[in-house]
């Protein structure tokens, strides 16, 4: 016997889930969000704002060392570090708070408690001390996913930790090694870093931020260097020996290296949360730890949904919102576009920050495209100068014969926010004519992207 019944119940509250459920509600369905933690999952309280908080701190920081350059002169700068953490903390739960409004707003329902699936249209809730069953015309999964584990780099969230534990440590660690140098690991490289901890990253491939290409991660690497962070390239971790710090063996491309540190961050990736959901006794198809959708995100059974990381790559919030967001239009026998995943920009929010829409320029070569190539540096740029923030440029790879945009990367102190224009402009299969024929205003960083485009036809005027 279920207790109520909904048009709609979604397993998670996180950027997919919550988003996904705004809109139903938008659509009028009867909505019943399932959280077994906060609202908002990894993104709202440990993950991509909290994280943000925490790297605007080291960017003042690092702008306050800095301050001579602006003719600001001081003694005795203080720092502490542990209200930088608790100010990251305040914004996450002020965030979460803010969905639970949104809730309200919409008309949807909220249980915190543990669901899982027992029938293709009934769902299981366990809270302290009673269990309750909910059906619904259609469920929908958006449980996320979570920090994967080595063989021989296993955590135990003291010494060796993710990125949960890193966001709240106590005091800064005088030595940190960091496993993995895509986006996670390199921003807490640069966090951490900041407030002067010895960073060292290691990474399996030839290079730190291995999809992005190569010039960024060159230049990243080169600014990474100057700062004192430690890069390890194609390296790999051999063994940890954990006592008052951490003693890690590691397997470079010059040979064995040992080296002893206060605390390892492992940031390698993510494995979806498909565990204890009741996937296998209802027959849902799975493949490695993610749950396998077709281009709606219908799984094999056809009352049951499934968006964000738990169905694997891209693991980005934006990416999981728009899912659910698509996932519930149809649900609600709308007509939605299909995410095209070749237009998904891809940020890092280190300083500088990288940003990046589809093909890399190695990707576009290998594929035997022809191509022009533009750039335009930061050094060339009077904002850029300005702002006292010279490193980095635009780069565009723009289709030869008919001037399509294949991909951008920008390397800027504030890429994250300029690499919009791109993909709207892809969006809308605007050419790199169209690109530089719009009026950028003067002195913008955005100007860059105009001129990475007439760059590509040997017209560049600022440089």
């Amino acid at each position: 016997m279920t207790e109520k019944q909904y048009d709609l119940i979604i397993i998670g509250g996180g950027p997919g889930g919550y988003i996904a459920a705004i809109r139903a509600g938008q659509l009028g369905l009867k909505t019943l969000v399932v959280e077994k933690d906060k609202l908002g999952g990894i993104c709202l309280n440990w993950g991509c704002i909290p994280t943000k908080a925490l790297l605007k701190n080291a960017e003042i920081y690092n702008l306050l060392k800095h301050s001579n350059d602006f003719g600001f002169t001081f003694d005795n700068l203080k720092v502490d570090f542990t209200k930088a953490v608790q100010r990251s903390r305040d914004i996450s739960s002020k965030s979460a708070k803010g969905i639970e409004y949104l809730f309200k707003k919409n008309k949807i329902e909220y249980i915190n408690g543990t669901a899982k699936i027992i029938e293709k249209n009934i769902v299981e809730v366990t809270q302290p001390g009673k269990v309750n069953n909910y059906s619904a015309k259609n469920i929908i999964i958006a449980t996320g996913a979570r920090s994967r584990e080595l063989p021989n780099l296993k955590i135990d969230n003291q010494k060796i930790i993710t990125s949960s534990e890193a966001m709240v440590l106590k005091s800064v660690p005088e030595k940190m090694l960091i496993v993995g140098a895509g986006a996670i690991g390199v921003e807490f490289a640069y966090f951490y870093n900041a407030y002067g901890t010895k960073v060292t990253i290691i990474e399996m491939k030839p290079n730190i931020l291995p999809i992005e290409d190569v010039e960024v991660s060159k230049t990243l690497t080169r600014c990474f260097q100057k700062s004192g962070i430690e890069i390890l390239t194609e390296t790999t971790v051999n063994s940890t020996e954990v006592g008052n710090g951490v003693k890690v063996k590691l397997s470079t491309k010059n040979g064995e290296k040992e080296i002893d540190v206060d605390v390892v961050l492992v940031a390698v990736g993510v494995q979806g949360n498909i565990e204890n959901l009741g996937l296998e006794n209802i027959g849902i198809v799975t493949e490695k730890s993610h749950i396998k959708v077709n281009e709606y995100y219908q799984t094999n059974i056809e009352t049951i949904f499934a968006i964000g990381d738990v169905i694997g790559a891209p693991w980005l919030a934006h990416v999981a919102s728009m899912e659910g967001i698509v996932c519930v239009e149809k649900i609600a026998g709308k007509n939605p576009h299909k995410i095209n995943y070749n237009n998904i920009p891809g940020c890092t929010y280190c300083q500088p920050q990288i940003a990046s829409v589809g093909l890399t320029e190695e990707k576009a070569r290998e594929q035997g495209l022809d191509i022009k190539v533009g750039r335009f540096p930061f050094r060339s740029h009077g904002k850029a100068l300005a702002i006292n923030e010279p490193e980095g440029f635009v780069k565009l790879i723009i289709d030869a014969n008919y001037g399509e945009i294949l991909g951008a990367h920008i390397v800027s102190t504030e890429a994250t926010e300029m690499i919009a224009e791109i993909v709207t402009a892809r969006n809308l299969e605007a050419t790199a004519e169209q690109l530089y024929n719009s009026i950028h205003a003067h002195p913008t960083l955005s100007e860059g992207i105009a001129e990475a485009a007439l760059d590509a036809y040997g017209q560049g005027l600022n440089i």
